[in-house]
């Protein structure tokens, strides 16, 4: 059985987490760490654990996990295990950026690799530190992934996403509160979003040519959970080709599916999916992705690492079906 620790455990994303593992057929739940929770019940930060009254945050670490997951803010990883240090045996999975750029990938003897499984499963199985990658970066990336191992984005391309507030975290700010949001739509960050870094990366190391501009307008939505991601671009590749490298590329893959038809969220919201519609108009290609940020873009991405990383079935723990209605 792998004993897993969860640090940050009281948000959105850690929550997701605990729902899966306490399904995952090989995984315990070693500890719970909260500095500001430490001994209230972990249903009193997520109140579905009802049935689980016996599990509770902690102030205390066991260093000798078999795996951690870090669901702390942005940039307080690196502080975290500066202050605490693990067995050399425990394999670490990071839900924040402060790992996902090369450039910020290696510290205190750990090398953290770059967790989209799409494009870096050989690499993720012989990994010990995993830097999950972001929940837009995971839906704009998979429509991308198979164009770019084609060698054939020859042309800048145009992103529009939209999330749900989720993906803003728990706490409260301005345009966070219902009273805000519903109803209510807006672009936020416009071409200076912080996972354009992970994106640029992984396409340029699948075409190294790359050197074209991504234009990004991520969007807030007044819905809870999901991404739904627009990618497009010029090109003059027959409509039938395109598809098919699409279809090739992910034939293998047990989350990423090709669908004729429009795809929308709640078809994958509750699940570590990702639905991709791949069309050719006139001369451009339009490939639509969605997602749930909480699942396939964070918490079920992590766990889907996990799996790899501990020689399991990728799957394992992951069999969800869509809250469809």
């Amino acid at each position: 059985m792998i004993n897993a620790g969860i640090v940050g455990s009281t948000g959105y994303v850690a929550g997701e987490l605990i729902r899966c593992l306490v399904n995952h057929p090989d995984v315990e739940i070693n500890f719970l760490y909260s500095h500001s929770s430490a001994g209230e019940p972990a249903m009193s930060a997520h109140d579905d654990l009802l049935p689980f009254p016996e599990m509770k945050f902690t102030g205390t670490i066991n260093p000798d996990v078999d795996v951690l997951f870090l669901c702390l803010g942005h940039g307080n990883s690196r502080k975290f295990l500066s202050n605490y240090s693990f067995s050399s045996d425990t394999m670490i999975i990071d839900l924040g950026n402060d790992f996902r750029l090369a450039k910020d990938a290696d510290f205190k003897g750990m090398h953290f690799k770059y967790g989209l499984v799409e494009a870096n499963r050989d690499r993720i199985q012989g990994a010990q530190y995993i830097a999950n990658p972001g929940c837009f970066a995971t839906a704009i990336q998979l429509a991308m992934l198979p164009l770019a191992e084609a060698g054939i984005l020859q042309n800048d391309l145009h992103v529009h996403a939209l999330t749900g507030s989720t993906g803003a975290g728990k706490g409260l700010s301005e345009t966070t509160h219902f009273s805000w949001r519903n109803n209510n739509i807006s672009i936020y960050k416009a071409f200076r979003h912080q996972h354009l870094g992970e994106i640029n990366e992984t396409i340029r190391q699948m075409q190294p040519d790359f050197h074209h501009t991504i234009n990004f307008l991520p969007l807030r939505g007044d819905f809870t959970r999901g991404i739904f991601a627009s990618v497009y671009m010029e090109s003059a590749m027959p409509g039938d080709d395109v598809e098919t490298i699409f279809k090739e590329y992910y034939a293998n893959e047990p989350f990423t599916w090709i669908s004729k038809d429009t795809v929308h969220l709640k078809q994958v919201v509750n699940t570590n999916n990702c639905f991709l519609q791949v069309q050719k108009i006139d001369q451009r290609v339009l490939v639509t992705s969605v997602i749930d940020n909480l699942l396939k873009g964070a918490a079920g991405q992590a766990i889907q690492n996990m799996n790899l990383m501990f020689g399991l079935d990728e799957m394992t723990g992951l069999h969800f079906k869509p809250s469809y209605f």
